[in-house]
Formats: structure tokens, sequence, C-alpha cells
């Protein structure tokens, strides 16, 4: 028997994270040191007050039936996190919704809103996960590059006419992955007006907005006045809670949009587990408690990492928050054969810039996923680099 993927299975390349895996493996079998900093998955446990709720939630024999989507207590607990936060009022029964993770909601959306050859603004470098949810809907990709001229902010005023004229969906992480740029009121304010003039969606991608290292925490793009009329937000408690394997996440904003998903989400899932979506709630409820510990650990180990680089001459790109580094590594290299070199040499794991667009070749990403003194081991390893390829 003959067994052939599908046509549609051509969009989807392997990720490096399993080559990145097999040789971080295998310099771990050298008994080498190795310090991993190429998945952004928290290594802090979730606060012992969420793990208690999902422990005695999953002993309920009650707990195993379908939720068929978010519970009113979850929704409840997004709206009133939302108010306290960022002072925006949510409606929770018809501008929220629950998704399994925010990739799941992100590969999703554009099969919600976009036919074969529409245009999707999106930014270069991005997170991985957007191209594939562009290109699943048969929809196409218009790249944004972010450059440090423009603080690592997309140049709407760049988008040629026709282009704009054509976008359905707009696409945007700030913080973000790879680059942890920080707008202010002045740019969303800018997006909103393009958003109306084009007739776009704004999708803001929000899963590092509690990753803020100094000052105000990062403006939600939701209290931009008129940016319920033309878009949504979509955060993950797999990154501020420490719940990435718990897989459950939300989107909020323009109530017709989350209507529509909902009509699509009815069709992939029968919700999230009962006692995680409990779990969620509680998390939610002590949010200011948990998140206030983490940026604390957070901001020490983003400070190493920034100044330990900088001192061994890489350029690093201004930031105050996510939870990655984006840096310019200072040799003459393609990443990806730098990164697998780096990992060979020295036993520290990064992502090869490349991965997420063009505009990321000659940068690395590195997670703050280490301890601070992993961090600074990590650091003296890598200003040796240049040494050990010489000898």
């Amino acid at each position: 028997m003959k067994i052939e993927p599908s046509l549609k299975m051509s969009i989807f390349q392997p990720a490096i994270f399993g080559e990145l895996k097999a040789a971080a493996e295998a310099k771990k079998a050298t008994g080498a040191g190795l310090f991993d900093l190429s998945l952004g998955s928290p290594d802090l446990p979730p606060d012992e007050k969420v793990r208690r709720v999902l422990s005695e939630q999953s002993l309920q024999a009650s707990a195993y039936g379908y939720t068929l989507g978010g519970t009113k207590r979850f929704h409840e607990a997004v709206a009133n996190y939302y108010k306290r936060r960022t002072n925006v009022i949510l409606d929770p029964d018809t501008e929220i919704i629950q998704t399994m993770g925010s990739q799941e909601g992100l590969v999703h959306l554009p099969l919600a809103f976009c036919n074969e050859g529409d245009i999707v603004l999106t930014t270069n470098p991005a997170y991985i996960a957007y191209e594939a949810g562009i290109k699943l809907a048969g929809a196409v990709p218009y790249e944004m590059p972010l450059r440090a001229e423009n603080g690592f902010l997309p140049d709407l005023d760049a988008i040629p006419e026709d282009i704009a004229r054509q976008a359905k969906m707009l696409i945007l992480n700030l913080p973000g992955n790879p680059v942890p740029a920080l707008p202010d009121a002045v740019f969303f304010d800018k997006v909103v007006a393009f958003a109306k003039k084009h007739n776009i969606i704004v999708l803001h991608d929000a899963a590092y907005s509690e990753y803020y290292f100094s000052g105000d925490a990062p403006t939600s793009f939701l209290s931009t006045p008129g940016a319920m009329d033309v878009g949504i937000e979509i955060n993950s408690l797999s990154k501020s809670f420490s719940l990435a394997g718990a897989r459950i996440a939300y989107i909020v904003g323009n109530a017709e949009v989350i209507r529509i998903f909902r009509e699509l989400k009815s069709n992939l899932d029968y919700g999230t587990f009962g006692p995680i979506q409990e779990a969620a709630v509680t998390a939610l409820d002590h949010a200011e408690e948990i998140t206030d510990r983490l940026r604390k650990e957070f901001s020490q180990r983003h400070k190493v990492l920034m100044e330990g680089l900088a001192e061994i001459g890489w350029t690093v790109t201004p930031s105050n928050g996510g939870m990655f580094v984006w840096a310019k590594y200072p040799y003459d290299m393609d990443d990806k054969e730098f990164v697998f070199k780096a990992i060979e040499k020295c036993g520290v794991v990064m992502v090869p810039g490349s991965v997420f667009g063009s505009e990321g070749v000659g940068y690395v990403r590195l997670a703050l996923v280490q301890d601070v003194e992993t961090l600074r081991k990590a650091v003296e390893q890598l200003s040796n680099f240049n040494v050990v390829v010489e000898a």
C-alpha cells in the first residue's frame, strides 16, 4: 500500500526543534554541560494554589465529561482579570472564547475569516504558527519587516495601498516572539485607524503581556479607543502562569469575530478538561500575586543575559519585556550553522533567527528558561566560542 501526504501537507515544514534536541542529546551524552535556551517553555512550576485546585478537581468523579467550551466561571475570571489589569470591560458571554492553548487559536483563526488568496499582514520575523494558519486557510502572507530603525515595530505606512485594500487580517505580537519589542499608545492608535480605513481584522497576540521588567505593563491593544471595533486579543496561561502543558488560552474582543470563531470551534473540539479550567480560574483570580513573583525572577534573568551577551561583543536588541532575548552574534557564519556549532562546542542551545523569517538571518533567539546562575554559565561558554572555533 502506498501512503502519500496530501498536497496541503507541503505547506508544513519539519520544525527545527527536533534537530536541536537531537544535537543537544548528543552533546549531553558526552557528559558535557548543556544549557538549553531554545524552547520557550517555562521552567518554573505553576503556583501551589493552582496545582492544588487541579489535583483536587481531578479527583472528582464528575469531572470527566465534555465541557463544550469555556465554562461560565472561566469566562467571568477572564473578564475580571482584564478589568483589573487593563481597565478593559468585556462581556463574558459574547466577547470571550476559550481555546486549547494560543497556538490552536492562532492556527485556526484564519480559517474562519480568510478565503483562498486573501492577504494576511504579518511580521518578519514572526512566530512560526502564524504562517501555518495563514497557509492552511489558503491565504497569502504579506510580511512587514521588523527592523532596528523602526524600533522593531512594523511600518504600516510602508504597506502598498493595493495590498492594504486586499488584506483581511493583521497579526501583531507585542512584546513578541522572537523579537520582544514594546509598542506605545501612539502605535496602537495608528493600528486602529489603519484597520478601520481598510476594513481589516486585527489579531494581537498578547502571550507575553505579563512579561515586563520595569515601569507599567505593556499596553493592551483592546484598551486603545476603537480597538474593540476592529480587533481581538489572544492570551495564554502557558507563559504567565506556567501552565504550558495544560493547553488553555482565550480570545477576547470584537463580539462578531468571537461569534464567528465560536461557530468554527464548535466543529473542532469539545472543550478543555474541566479541572484545568478551574485551575485557570484560580490563576487568573490570583494573577497579581503570581505574576509579581514571576516578573521578579525573569527580570533578573533578562538583565543577566542581556548584559552578559553585550559584554562578550554581541548586539542585543533593546527590550524591557517578553520571554526571549533577540541577539546578533559577532561571527561571519550562517545562523543555522552557528547554532549547531554552539551546541557542539559550547553546549548552549539556541534557535536560529532565520527560522522566524528572512529578517532573522544572523540572529538567534534565547529563551529565559534557566535560572540566573545557569544563564551566567551559558554566557561564559559562549564567550569562548571564537577561541574554540579557531582552534
